[in-house]
């Protein structure tokens, strides 16, 4: 009952305190939000076939073993999962989706890492605005599986296994990460772990997004600590998901917009 009760407390302290563009002091994340808000606008159209994609899965029957390396799952607590629930409780929506998409254009967007693949909603999104190589990373091979399917996404490379292992020895692969959305293991420690592996490859034109940060008080917690960190220089809270920039010529700031 207590994890139930944690994200809708969350809810109320954002709704109350959540600014809009009117309110934003900084010039940067004026130019930001709007821009974000733009580019939802501009995207009622785009990347339907995702959204095919996705109404299949949500009809999808199909029984699955489900290892899960994290906190679990609120609504989900079985390890025999329809793949329809999975996606209905377990994926973004499609806003969000479409802002995980934004932030990844805002970078180069050579090499981009996302930390949770699930059935591969996100990655078909980010697939979209990747100029490079797209790593994507998945512990349930059930689940690993499942992303591939038609359509499979182009520059797109799904990597199977814990990401204790998989995570540092592709890091060592790479110079540069451009963009990270944290969305795997939701508990504190692993979610800062992440954190803390991606920041030797983290350049000021990077960005991290880190999705249910208000979902569980660990989660809650682990943003509370990264968003402080001396190399984080502006965090947006927008509930569902937490972005982080690095450039150190603005100045360090913390804004709970509305989404």
């Amino acid at each position: 009952m207590k994890r139930h009760f944690f994200p809708l407390l969350s809810y109320l302290r954002y709704w109350l305190v959540k600014e809009d563009q009117y309110a934003i002091q900084s010039p940067f994340v004026f130019d930001v939000y709007n821009g974000l808000l733009g580019h939802i606008q501009q995207s009622k159209e785009k990347d339907l076939d995702i959204e095919e994609f996705r109404k299949k899965l949500l009809l999808c029957d199909e029984i699955c073993e489900i290892e899960d390396f994290g906190a679990g799952s609120i609504k989900l607590r079985k390890s025999k999962r329809k793949i329809s629930s999975v996606t209905k409780y377990s994926t973004s929506p499609r806003k969000f989706s479409q802002l995980y998409q934004f932030f990844c254009l805002k970078t180069p967007a050579n090499v981009v890492f996302e930390l949770g693949t699930c059935v591969g909603v996100n990655t078909r999104y980010l697939s979209k605005s990747t100029k490079g190589n797209l790593y994507t990373f998945e512990g349930s091979q059930a689940l690993w599986q499942k992303s591939q399917e038609n359509p499979k996404p182009e520059n797109t490379h799904f990597v199977l296994g814990d990401l204790k292992n998989s995570l540092p020895y592709l890091l060592e692969k790479n110079q540069t990460v451009d963009f990270a959305l944290l969305d795997a293991n939701h508990t504190y420690q692993a979610t800062f772990d992440y954190f803390e592996l991606l920041l030797p490859k983290i350049r000021e034109t990077s960005i991290i997004a880190i999705a249910d940060i208000h979902w569980s008080k660990e989660m809650n917690r682990a943003w509370e600590k990264i968003k402080a960190h001396p190399e984080v220089v502006i965090s947006l809270d927008f509930y569902e998901c937490g972005i982080l920039f690095f450039d150190k010529t603005l100045t360090k700031s913390h804004y709970i917009l509305h989404y």
